[in-house]
C-alpha cells in the first residue's frame, strides 16, 4: 500500500528541538496499542469521536493510518486519506493523545465544511488554531517540557505559534512571514470558536 501524502493538508506540528523529543520513536504495533488505549479511555478524543459521529462523519479504525514519515511531524490529517500517525516521531503518550485530538479538529473542521480549501492559508490556519488551542497541545504542562515559561497570555502565545508552524509547511505558503500573516488575519475569531466544544477544554 502506497503511503498517504501529507503535503498540502492539515498537518500536525513539527517537534520542537529539545530533550522531551530525542527518544527514539515507536515501533507500529506500539502505536496501535496506544491509539486502541487512547480512543477507549481518553475523554477528549471520545468525545470528539461522538462529535464527529453527530455531524454525519462517523469515524472508525480504518480512519487510522501508521506510517513511517519523512517529514518531522508526529502525524497529519488529510481529507482523502484520514489521520495518519507517524510511528517514528512518537516518543510517548501524550504525542499521541495530544495528535489524535489534534487531527481530530481538523477532521470535524473538515466535517462540518465539506468545501473546505486546505491551499487557502486563511482556512488552513483557521484550523490549525483551532487544533492548538483545543487539542491540549498548549497544555502548561506540555509548554513546560518545551521550556515555554511565559505567565501572560501563554496559552493564546503558544496556540500562535504553533498554528504558525503547521501553516508554514503548507506548500501554498510562501514564507514563515506568509504563515503569520494567516493566522493573524483569523486568530481572535478562530480562538473564539470553541466548536463542538462549549469552551476550551
Amino acid at each position: 500500500r502506497a503511503r498517504p501524502r501529507l503535503q498540502g493538508q492539515a498537518m500536525a506540528q513539527v517537534k520542537p528541538p529539545d530533550a522531551e523529543y530525542n527518544a527514539p520513536g515507536y515501533t507500529p504495533a506500539r502505536t496501535e496499542r496506544e491509539l486502541e488505549d487512547v480512543v477507549a479511555r481518553v475523554p477528549i478524543v471520545k468525545f470528539l469521536l461522538e462529535a464527529m459521529e453527530k455531524a454525519g462523519c462517523p469515524v472508525n479504525k480504518k480512519f487510522f493510518h501508521i506510517e513511517h514519515c519523512e517529514q518531522a511531524v508526529v502525524g497529519g490529517f488529510s481529507p482523502d486519506v484520514g489521520i495518519v500517525m507517524c510511528h517514528n516521531n512518537i516518543s510517548c503518550r501524550t504525542d499521541v493523545e495530544n495528535m489524535v485530538a489534534h487531527e481530530l479538529i481538523h477532521a470535524y473542521d473538515q466535517c462540518r465544511n465539506k468545501h473546505m480549501n486546505w491551499l487557502d492559508l486563511k482556512q488552513h490556519a483557521c484550523s490549525e488554531v483551532r487544533a492548538a488551542n483545543l487539542s491540549g497541545d498548549c497544555h502548561w504542562v506540555n509548554e513546560f517540557f518545551r521550556m515555554n515559561w511565559g505567565y501572560q497570555a501563554q496559552h493564546q502565545t503558544c496556540v500562535r505559534r504553533r498554528a504558525e508552524l503547521s501553516v508554514a509547511m503548507s506548500p501554498a505558503c510562501k514564507s514563515n512571514e506568509h504563515a503569520k500573516a494567516a493566522v493573524a488575519e483569523v486568530f481572535d475569531q478562530c480562538f473564539r470558536d470553541t466548536r463542538p466544544f462549549d469552551d476550551i477544554p
